[in-house]
């Protein structure tokens, strides 16, 4: 039988609320800690087949969450087309050489740099029971693009931003190029095991309305077909995160199957705006996660009940964040699964 997630990305409604926190195997558990101290760094343990798979497992074996989310990270695309990619300490990703015109062709593809995530996908599957979907990822075009092209993150993606005004024939190869990446990748997870993915576009909110219309929406629409024609029935998962009033325009021409919800939407009016039937996933602050304390129960079931007449899956509005104290993380799961409809 398939578990409550997937049955909820594939539009039913229950009288139970599915629930997993991005970012949710990660820097706030302390097996995950100690995992790393014995392994080495991020990237280390993100090509450790084992390590990853047991990174993944963690918050399933001691919170029951209804989806295992891979580890791994939106970068591992760029790493695989050609660029180098690292971790500085406290400061996060670089990636080298910065394609700042846009130029990745002379790029030396290394496309075996992602087995070892298949794999990973293949252990952990092994390890879930049928009521517990795996979930794979990958960043969207526009998002990574914006590191490829820059070297690393910033503030306004400003690099990027300025290349699509000036360069947009330069920038649309980029684009064109990281599709056919990310679809190979995707399929390379669901062909291992993968039930769901989901589209990381982390840095939507960066763009104006007509820059929106050809980065975010025209990548992730094209992307969602290839899925849905390649992968019948498995559903695809958009996240655009800072979209605001352009979400709906997201959800109604993409055609992905469920839209995450950021933590600055209202839940009411996305509910109001939103396709009829359309599952959404979301949105607590993450923050709020952080401080806890009654404030977190009281918007949990807000949320709760501003998608309670449409398929929801209860998630944060982002990553929950590296501090994050464990009793928190219950107390949530115990109002989301105290919850009837």
């Amino acid at each position: 039988m398939p578990g409550l997630l997937i049955d909820t990305l594939n539009g039913r409604i229950g009288p139970k609320v599915p629930l997993w926190l991005m970012r949710q195997a990660g820097r706030y558990l302390p097996e995950y800690r100690e995992l790393r101290a014995e392994k080495g760094g991020f990237l280390a343990l993100a090509y450790d087949p084992e390590a990853a798979a047991e990174i993944t497992l963690q918050p399933i074996r001691r919170f029951g969450f209804d989806g295992a989310i891979l580890f791994s990270d939106i970068l591992v695309i760029p790493h695989a087309m050609g660029q180098d990619l690292w971790f500085e300490a406290g400061e996060g990703p670089r990636l080298a050489p910065p394609l700042v015109d846009g130029a990745w062709q002379a790029l030396e593809a290394v496309p075996e740099r992602l087995d070892p995530i298949y794999q990973t996908v293949r252990l952990t599957r092994a390890e879930l029971g049928p009521e517990t979907t795996m979930l794979g990822f990958a960043g969207s075009p526009w998002t990574v693009a914006t590191y490829m092209i820059a070297g690393q993150g910033s503030k306004d993606q400003g690099d990027a931003r300025a290349l699509a005004y000036r360069d947009p024939a330069a920038f649309q190869s980029l684009v064109d190029a990281l599709e056919n990446a990310t679809f190979d990748y995707l399929l390379g997870q669901i062909d291992a095991g993968v039930e769901a993915v989901q589209l990381f576009d982390s840095w939507a909110g960066s763009l104006a309305p007509d820059q929106y219309e050809s980065w975010v929406i025209g990548p992730n629409a094209r992307l969602a077909t290839r899925v849905h024609e390649a992968r019948p029935g498995v559903p695809v998962i958009g996240f655009p995160k800072g979209s605001g009033e352009k979400l709906v325009a997201y959800a109604r021409e993409t055609g992905v199957d469920a839209v995450g919800i950021d933590e600055t939407l209202d839940p009411v009016w996305v509910a109001r705006e939103l396709p009829n039937g359309m599952p959404v996933q979301g949105n607590l602050d993450p923050l709020l996660l952080l401080a806890g304390g009654d404030a977190l129960e009281r918007r949990t079931r807000d949320i709760l009940q501003a998608f309670s007449d449409r398929p929801h899956v209860f998630n944060l509005g982002h990553g929950i964040g590296q501090h994050t104290p464990i009793a928190h993380v219950e107390r949530l799961i115990a109002a989301v699964r105290s919850w009837e409809r």
